[in-house]
């Protein structure tokens, strides 16, 4: 999931700080680290650091256990506070329907009277929505009675004028021509986008440049993005892709798990 960014300053360093070698060895370091602080109770005097090295160097493979063991409970944290998180933003939905409702200007798919909907809010930038984005086009067509709702959400953008943002608009403006779909799927398929290249997939999709930027700039475009921003914001979206059920959070993006989640909706 592409998390929602946060301000930072000029010098702040950006991207990875550690990979390869590097990050294995910073791994590592954590271990030893939390090793030391694991034996502390059972060893005493002058010689401590000294004794538990030679343990170490003599038990390398134990830096490696502790390792595994820090990784497992790092996920272990991260899956309940995905939950925790999917959880917190049901309970705004469940106490604000409003927030979720499907606005008759979004992109939507499927029967309207549908017992089953999946919203999903993403931005075409977003490396999770960009590898999840098949496999919900794929649903699509294996559940044909539930409805699809795609709300564009570009936060990946630090202004409103950034690509995210022209690709969201792009689309929009494509569904007002009855384009959406495959505008979607060039979009995400695209591993890098520009302003030009957006351009190029809306024509070569067959929508009207001259209309597509009328609708762009339009104002009833601009309150809609503005619209789907606030419900985010309100619910305490934290990032891309998000899915609802019925109304409720996802915890994962997983599609295997979409999919079972749109079985159980449908088997209630």
């Amino acid at each position: 999931m592409t998390q929602t960014p946060e301000p930072r300053s000029p010098s702040a360093p950006s991207g990875r700080l550690l990979s390869g070698g590097r990050a294995g060895v910073a791994a590592l370091a954590v271990s030893a680290a939390a090793l030391l602080v694991a034996l502390a109770p059972y060893v005493s005097g002058a010689d401590f650091g000294a004794r538990v090295r030679a343990y170490l160097l003599q038990n390398p493979e134990v830096l490696q256990e502790v390792s595994v063991a820090l990784e497992q409970r790092a996920l272990q944290q991260q899956v309940a506070d995905g939950r925790r998180k999917a959880a917190e933003i049901t309970a705004r939905v469940a106490a604000n329907p409003g927030l979720l409702t499907v606005d008759a200007r979004d992109a939507a798919f499927g029967p309207a009277d549908a017992r089953v909907t999946v919203i999903e809010f993403f931005d075409f930038r977003c490396p999770g929505c960009k590898a999840t984005a098949p496999e919900v086009l794929r649903l699509m067509q294996v559940h044909p009675d539930v409805r699809f709702v795609f709300k564009d959400w570009p936060i990946l953008d630090g202004a409103a004028n950034g690509v995210s943002h022209h690709a969201a608009r792009a689309a929009q403006a494509a569904h007002r021509q009855g384009k959406y779909l495959p505008v979607f799927r060039a979009l995400m398929a695209a591993p890098a986008l520009s302003e030009p290249a957006i351009d190029a997939i809306l024509q070569a999709n067959g929508v009207s440049l001259p209309e597509a930027e009328a609708a762009m700039t339009s104002p009833d475009l601009a309150r809609h993005m503005a619209d789907m921003q606030t419900s985010a914001m309100a619910m305490g979206l934290a990032g891309t892709p998000t899915f609802f059920v019925n109304g409720r959070a996802m915890e994962s993006i997983e599609p295997a798990a979409l999919d079972r989640a749109i079985r159980a909706a449908k088997a209630d």
